[in-house]
């Protein structure tokens, strides 16, 4: 294992290998309920945001809306995902979670809750507040530089 502080000190570094260290010991637990790690964050997501379209939820995740598609055409035949037609939009469909999927996502959140856990061993219940308050505000500072970017371009090109 590599010494050098940059990469072992390094935030971004160390975000995203802890986010992939997490990632892999919460996918290991998900597997027993027939999920992918995708299908997971589907089913994540759309419980924050239901009635979103596939368009918005396929940005908010990151990924192509035809490979969303495919995800939600595998949850809606296990009978958790269910398409709605957009009033507003007869090309777009609405995103909803079905009551069967309930039990999975309250399992889901307790694996969640564990893999929290066990991550955080060792680390006092004060120092684990202070680390999310930390992070929700880096993630805050990210979004407003993002938005700051995105709205000057958007002056720019109208400028």
């Amino acid at each position: 294992m590599t010494t050098d502080p940059y990469l072992t000190r390094s935030l971004g570094f160390l975000l995203a290998d802890v986010s992939r260290l997490l990632r892999r010991r919460f996918d290991s637990r998900a597997s027993a309920l027939g999920l992918t790690r995708a299908q997971w964050r589907v089913l994540a997501q759309l419980r924050r945001r239901e009635g979103i379209n596939q368009t918005a939820l396929a940005e908010i995740l990151e990924i192509e809306p035809i490979t969303l598609g495919r995800h939600i055409d595998r949850l809606v035949e296990k009978g958790f995902v269910e398409r709605r037609a957009d009033p507003s939009d007869r090309r777009a469909w609405l995103l909803y979670l079905r009551s069967e999927v309930q039990p999975v996502l309250d399992r889901l959140r307790e694996m969640s809750g564990l893999t929290s856990r066990e991550a955080l061993a060792g680390i006092s219940q004060a120092d684990a507040n202070r680390l999310i308050e930390h992070l929700l505000t880096i993630k805050g500072n990210m979004l407003a530089l993002d938005a700051a970017e995105t709205d000057a371009k958007a002056d720019k090109a109208t400028g």
